[in-house]
Parts: C-alpha cells; sequence; structure tokens
C-alpha cells in the first residue's frame, strides 16, 4: 500500500512540476519577449547584411504569427 501512495505521489508531483514550469515560461516570455527589433538589427548588422525596415517589419511579423500559432 505504501509502494503505490509513493508511485501515485511521485507521478503527480512531476505533473504538477511539469504543468507549473510550463505555465511559468508562458508567462516569463510574455512579460519579457526573447528579441525586439534592435537585437534582429544588431544581429543582421553582424551577419554582414544590411537591415532595411521592411525586412524588419517582415521577420518580426513572421515571429509573432509563429509564437500565436505555438499557442
Amino acid at each position: 500500500m505504501f509502494i503505490i501512495g509513493f508511485v501515485i505521489g511521485a507521478i503527480a508531483g512531476v505533473a504538477g512540476g511539469f504543468f507549473g514550469a510550463r505555465a511559468y515560461m508562458k508567462k516569463y516570455f510574455q512579460d519579457n519577449p526573447p528579441i525586439n527589433e534592435d537585437m534582429l538589427r544588431t544581429m543582421m548588422l553582424s551577419m554582414g547584411a544590411k537591415p532595411s525596415e521592411k525586412k524588419l517589419n517582415q521577420m518580426m511579423q513572421q515571429m509573432k504569427t509563429q509564437q500565436k500559432n505555438s499557442k
């Protein structure tokens, strides 16, 4: 009986930890987006490409679309 309770408790703890961490990370990335336009511009310049505003806007829009589709 003790072993069954231990196994059930371990499974519940793992599941609770997974979903809790997942919710925390979703909220963290909504509050602190990983990339903004300045970071993207710097990255493109460091790769040797001259970023135009049109290209930056397209890339940011693609990133936002991917982020919305992943939810």
